[in-house]
């Protein structure tokens, strides 16, 4: 038998036989190594929690409750944990209620019970381009056909949007719901302007949609703004999706769905079958945390730390990369998407990244339709301040070499490239 041949291939469901690693996933094995500056891993900076606090949280937890801590629970989550996420929420302008939670393990279960609960194979859903992969691995996982939304600068591009769902009427078909990132997005950093987000909502009535709102960094914007969620605007029509993994910590495990309550009764029901109920032990770690710690004061140190850190990888930029390479600029969270010149792959020049000791993933994971080639995305949360300008400094070496190489080969007949970018950028390619 070959070494690369499944011998189980033909007894997996359909839904399962063309899933595979993402390219992020690939990436750990060597991106982890002390000598590699990874920008790959979407990783928050826990070394920003105090840590002191955390183990007095986890340790009154055990002492005081810890029969229950360690005993099974409820599908929908503990009510004393959904009350203090609901204070989460309110604290960004999201309104919600204690019962229309869903507590969920982590952000990545809440969108693949959505996607469970609302995809059946070659359903269409539309998402911006580029997205999360996480959220294209939940919805590959039940074969949606997933249709991208162009991007610039200030999110997705509702015009193109309404242009895609005249073109979906005319074949007489409709999307299942509008997956988006609203808030410095993952992979591109930006935010979808506050015009756009109304925009978008009105969309949703007038066109009958049904949007499902990502929001695990709303929070962390550098300067502590927030911006109308689409929820607020449209309720009805948006399930909002929440995560402690970035304003807390990711080990926890805990995220939360809010939704209109025929859904939420859906979702638990969906959620009971696959896991029975969340972690009791990781709900009431957090449920204490937010009870018993100055938890908005940590998010404003872990927007000091993504703002201080933003900073040096966008100086470090505009001083290392040749011409033609273009950047977003982020206002918050972790995310910068760098678009490179034709004649450049992201996903063939890894190796060579690799080699140079530096990491990142390439644009075309975060692609359902195999475009972002010439794209890819950095992430400046998780190294060290100087780790992340000998990265940088690693990485603008390689692409003048490429660079170089491109010309050797083409002469005058190489691609052109983009103009650098000194600002926002206006498009995000793809």
């Amino acid at each position: 038998m070959r070494l690369d041949t499944d011998p189980y291939l033909e007894r997996y469901a359909a839904r399962v036989r063309g899933m595979s690693a993402s390219e992020i996933r690939a990436l750990f094995a060597v991106a982890s190594r002390p000598e590699v500056v990874s920008f790959a891993g979407g990783m928050p900076d826990t070394s920003a929690l105090d840590m002191d606090a955390v183990e007095a949280v986890v340790a009154a937890v055990i002492r005081e409750d810890g029969a229950t801590a360690l005993q099974y629970g409820g599908g929908q989550g503990r009510a004393q944990l959904r009350e203090l996420l609901v204070e989460v929420m309110h604290h960004e302008g999201v309104p919600g209620h204690t019962d229309d939670l869903v507590v969920t393990v982590g952000g990545q279960q809440a969108l693949e019970l959505i996607a469970k609960c609302f995809v059946d194979p070659g359903d269409i859903v539309l998402a911006e381009g580029p997205t999360y992969v996480g959220g294209l691995g939940a919805l590959a996982s039940h074969q949606a056909d997933v249709r991208h939304v162009p991007m610039d600068a200030d999110g997705m591009q509702v015009d193109l949007l309404e242009d895609v769902l005249d073109e979906l009427e005319a074949e007489g078909r409709r999307p299942t719901f509008v997956y988006t990132i609203p808030n410095h997005q993952n992979p591109a950093g930006v935010s979808l302007s506050v015009d756009r987000r109304h925009r978008l909502a009105e969309l949703a009535e007038t066109r009958d949609l049904l949007l499902v709102e990502d929001n695990p960094y709303g929070l962390l914007d550098f300067d502590g703004k927030t911006f109308p969620s689409l929820r607020s605007l449209v309720p009805d029509r948006v399930i909002y999706v929440g995560t402690v993994s970035k304003t807390f910590a990711p080990g926890v495990r805990t995220g939360w769905i809010a939704a209109p309550r025929p859904i939420r009764d859906k979702l638990i029901l969906l959620r009971e079958a696959g896991d029975l109920c969340p972690s009791n032990l990781t709900q009431m770690i957090v449920e204490r945390w937010l009870a018993t710690q100055p938890w908005r004061e940590q998010i404003e140190r872990f927007q000091a730390v993504y703002r201080t850190k933003a900073h040096t990888m966008l100086r470090a930029l505009a001083h290392e990369m040749p011409a033609g390479i273009s950047w977003t600029v982020p206002t918050g969270a972790f995310y910068v998407w760098l678009t490179v010149p034709r004649g450049i792959d992201t996903s063939d020049l890894l190796a060579k990244a690799i080699n140079h000791r530096v990491a990142y993933v390439p644009g075309r994971g975060f692609y359902a339709d195999g475009a972002g080639g010439e794209q890819a995305r950095l992430c400046f949360s998780y190294p060290e301040v100087e780790r992340i300008e000998e990265g940088v400094v690693r990485l603008g070496e390689l692409l003048h070499e490429e660079l170089a190489l491109v010309h050797a080969v083409f002469g005058d007949d190489a691609p052109q490239v983009r103009p650098r970018a000194t600002g926002r950028a206006t498009g995000l390619g793809g």
